[in-house]
């Protein structure tokens, strides 16, 4: 039992902007009687309501903030009736009311997931205010923290998962060496919506794409991994170019979720043999040819890029010179501004950049990451798209 002695007789003080639900569920009518006095004598800033039952507090458990639970109901006793109304009420505070006798209880009641325990005949109302706001307030944290955890473990999963779903270039050959760089312009992500990949299927015939999806969002990563894959098996398959590009067509029309998405590609066929690269242009930037410290873009045909209709991409052929290099990338690297200017990096500051670093003794392996952060520089700041690269090196011979 609550004691008389314990209401304190202090004035009422000035009435709370903000008022906590509190559910008593409470038997004895003494004892609900007396914690309605005690919080109108604190003039707590509560709503209290009264069930006499576990089965009359069912409809009102999920309607307040805080549950002050008896443990000696006529339909539930102990820790069972606390463990019900935890499965109940999980998003709910519960505070639960033990006899003089029965403390073990109490600190068994706080084990099994309840925020407080309180002690009838020890509490007065500024106590039994004060044990309120305290279960509300750590049961809030409490929610905090998990689902903070829940997120961070879906973070955890999806980085995983797109980890997987970059791509690791299928390549035998030791005459060249494949240097990537990626970057997605959402935050905190791993994959976006740019998307390349390398594969060999003879010993002097390498392929190589790259390609990017309107937007960088979790549609356009999902998208831009549709395309590579498709292009991949049917690259494997010894499907000519001109016939793939034709199925790009048919995958973005079919698995895009908005009828305006397009996707832009470039896609390369080299011949190690006879030092020739044959290119098709799908509405993308045309790849970049570097020998020596020179860099210029290949001189091959635009084609209309992929989304907008199905329409033949003519294919553009280039001899390569002994120490060729070729460079692909998407429009995230070259749509900086430069510096104050209201002027783009553009293609054609893409190729002088690359004979800069070049000439200023970049390695093939560094060159990538490099010119980002010359474009960066030039920027001002981070880009704000994905970005992209693929550099295909031939290596000298031994």
């Amino acid at each position: 039992m609550f004691t008389a002695a314990s209401v304190p007789t202090q004035p009422r003080g000035p009435a709370r902007l903000t008022r906590l639900r509190v559910l008593l569920i409470e038997d004895d009518e003494g004892d609900a009687f007396l914690v309605e006095e005690l919080l109108r004598e604190q003039d707590a800033a509560i709503q209290l309501t009264v069930a006499r039952s576990l089965r009359d507090a069912r409809a009102l458990l999920g309607e307040v903030d805080c549950i002050l639970l008896d443990l000696g109901l006529p339909d539930a006793q102990g820790i069972d009736g606390l463990r019900r109304v935890l499965a109940d009420a999980p998003g709910t505070a519960v505070c639960v009311l033990t006899g003089q006798q029965d403390t073990h209880i109490g600190i068994n009641a706080v084990a099994e997931g309840a925020q407080d325990y309180l002690v009838k005949g020890q509490v007065d109302g500024a106590l039994l205010e004060r044990a309120v706001q305290y279960a509300v307030e750590r049961k809030y944290a409490e929610e905090n923290a998990r689902r903070l955890r829940e997120v961070e473990l879906r973070q955890v999963e999806s980085a995983r998962l797109e980890r997987g779903l970059l791509p690791q270039p299928l390549m035998t050959t030791d005459k060249l060496a494949v240097h990537t760089f990626y970057r997605p312009g959402r935050y905190e992500a791993t994959l976006g919506g740019d998307f390349f990949d390398v594969v060999q299927t003879s010993p002097e015939t390498v392929h190589v794409m790259i390609g990017d999806v309107s937007g960088h969002d979790v549609d356009g990563a999902a998208l831009g991994v549709e395309l590579r894959v498709a292009w991949r098996a049917l690259t494997l398959a010894g499907v000519a170019p001109e016939q793939t590009l034709t199925a790009m067509e048919q995958v973005l029309s079919s698995e895009r979720s908005h009828p305006s998405t397009f996707a832009t590609m470039a896609v390369v066929r080299i011949d190690l043999a006879a030092a020739r690269a044959s290119c098709w242009l799908a509405g993308h930037p045309p790849p970049l040819l570097l020998s020596g410290t020179r860099a210029a873009p290949l001189d091959v045909p635009y084609g209309l890029l992929l989304g907008v209709g199905d329409a033949p991409r003519e294919r553009g052929d280039a001899d390569l010179p002994t120490d060729w290099s070729l460079l692909l990338y998407t429009d995230g690297l070259v749509e900086g501004r430069l510096g104050d200017s209201p002027d783009r990096l553009g293609d054609e500051g893409l190729a002088g950049l690359c004979g800069t670093r070049l000439a200023r003794g970049d390695t093939m392996e560094r060159l990538p990451a490099s010119l980002v952060e010359s474009a960066e520089t030039l920027n001002g700041g981070p880009m704000a798209d994905d970005i992209a690269i693929v550099l295909l090196s031939k290596e000298p011979t031994p």
